[in-house]
């Protein structure tokens, strides 16, 4: 049996691609500094063995492959064993592609936002029509309750990622996949960290899109024209989806109802009838619209892919609801890139009204504690209809001030446009001012790409209390 040791295990990918190669009968290890819960308990339950903390000796003779994680760089003393040794090293992507990829057809999910609600769909879609698909995902799919499943079907579904692959290898994971039918939703500019600026990202897409056989599908966001710009590149046929006119996926007449957001569908042109997804906001119905294609491209009918687009359960940390207190409901989610928070809050303000909503914040990814963003947070939160705006400190605290986005000067601007805003330096603030202010019928939405201090649960007490 094949010995695979993974440096830095405890991330998500890196977390549930150790599972997966365990699935796969491999004896799967791994260290990490500081492990703890909720992935500690994942790793221990899929009978992963975990070293805490980074030692050379950990890397023994033994070990087949090391899986080097995007987080390691040169300094680290398990890298530098490695090195030494000259022991056979990969990537997580690199790893992804030489064990699960090579013989199936690989359907990656791409773009700014909403990747992993799409990549969760249309594994479901495919899933619910018979097709048998795989899956990996950075994020928990609640059809499937995990992150991953290897299924026995020709299919891959995966979500592409353009964040970087390891310390060697500074491009985009998501050029590892080898795509067969791509979805690119939409292009912004993200990854500050990564890509110095706009054209340097367009790049990595750009070549992403060039991967794809002639035999392969493109599927584009017809309402993003930087999205819609690659399918000059590409020599396989192109699919379109969205809400503009020329869409050959095309949604319309939009209705939220209760907890499902209705809409009609054409399909270049012809009526598909109505269709419904238990997701707000026309973000989530054009992520519908992205599997519906890439189910239709695989063979499904009509009626299967409407039966399995209703019965969808979600993921994890999109807009999971984490509990009602004295009719306060209290939500979850992972937004941090300035349109993925406006289109959030007003998916929530249009489906509901007449409730109070208040928008929490905490800046906290790479790209969104930097100031090159301070006038899109200002505008998105200006534009989204919340009623109350809470921003919390930045968490990348020691960025230099000139490039630490400005809480402050946000929430001043706002106040100047008639806007109700706060900035709250702790979680702890922040949790009684809402527990203390908000009454039956609020909805209180809490965003962070990290876990924002266990705030969630932290709320929810204070509320019964």
């Amino acid at each position: 049996m094949k010995r695979v040791h993974f440096i830095g295990v405890c991330g998500t990918a890196m977390a549930t691609l150790a599972a997966m190669l365990k699935a796969r009968g491999f004896d799967v290890q791994g260290s990490d500094h500081g492990v703890y819960p909720p992935m500690s308990d994942f790793l221990a339950r899929e009978g992963i063995r975990v070293f805490d903390g980074y030692r050379a000796e950990q890397i023994t003779g033994d070990i087949d492959t090391v899986v080097v994680g995007n987080a390691i760089s040169r300094g680290n003393v398990e890298l530098e064993a490695v090195l030494d040794r000259k022991a056979r090293y990969l990537s997580l992507p690199e790893t992804i592609r030489e064990h699960f990829l090579w013989d199936r057809r690989s359907i990656v999910i791409a773009g700014t936002h909403g990747k992993t609600t799409t990549t969760s769909l249309t594994a479901w879609v495919l899933a619910a029509g018979g097709e048998d698909p795989s899956l990996l995902v950075g994020g928990i799919a609640n059809n499937f309750d995990g992150s991953y499943r290897l299924g026995s079907g020709r299919d891959f579904v995966i979500e592409g990622d353009e964040y970087d692959s390891a310390f060697f290898d500074k491009t985009a994971k998501f050029l590892k996949y080898l795509p067969d039918i791509a979805v690119v939703g939409n292009i912004e500019y993200d990854h500050a960290d990564i890509y110095p600026d706009m054209e340097s990202l367009r790049t990595a897409f750009r070549r992403f899109v060039n991967l794809i056989p002639q035999n392969g599908h493109l599927i584009l966001g017809a309402d993003c024209p930087e999205a819609s710009r690659l399918a000059a590149l590409v020599r396989s046929p192109v699919v379109t989806f969205g809400f503009a006119p020329n869409a050959d996926w095309r949604a319309s007449e939009l209705v939220a109802s209760g907890d499902l957001t209705r809409f009609e569908v054409t399909h270049r042109g012809e009526p598909m009838g109505h269709f419904e997804v238990p997701l707000y906001g026309q973000h989530n119905v054009r992520n519908a619209l992205a599997a519906l294609a890439v189910g239709h491209i695989v063979g499904l009918s009509p009626e299967a892919l409407r039966k399995s687009l209703r019965d969808f359960q979600g993921v994890r940390r999109r807009l999971e609801k984490r509990g009602e207190v004295r009719g306060v409901s209290v939500y979850d989610d992972f937004a941090h890139h300035p349109t993925a928070i406006l289109e959030t809050i007003r998916a929530v303000k249009s489906t509901h009204p007449d409730r109070r909503v208040w928008a929490v914040f905490e800046p906290r990814s790479a790209t969104s504690c930097r100031k090159i963003f301070q006038d899109d947070f200002l505008r998105a939160f200006e534009e989204s209809g919340a009623d109350e705006v809470i921003l919390a400190a930045v968490f990348r605290a020691t960025l230099p001030d000139d490039e630490r986005l400005d809480v402050e000067a946000i929430v001043n601007t706002l106040h100047q446009r008639g806007r109700k805003a706060r900035h709250l330096p702790d979680v702890a603030t922040i949790v009684q001012v809402i527990a203390t202010e908000a009454g039956p019928g609020d909805i209180v939405l809490l965003m962070s790409n990290g876990g924002f201090d266990g705030i969630h649960d932290k709320l929810l007490t204070a509320l019964a209390s």
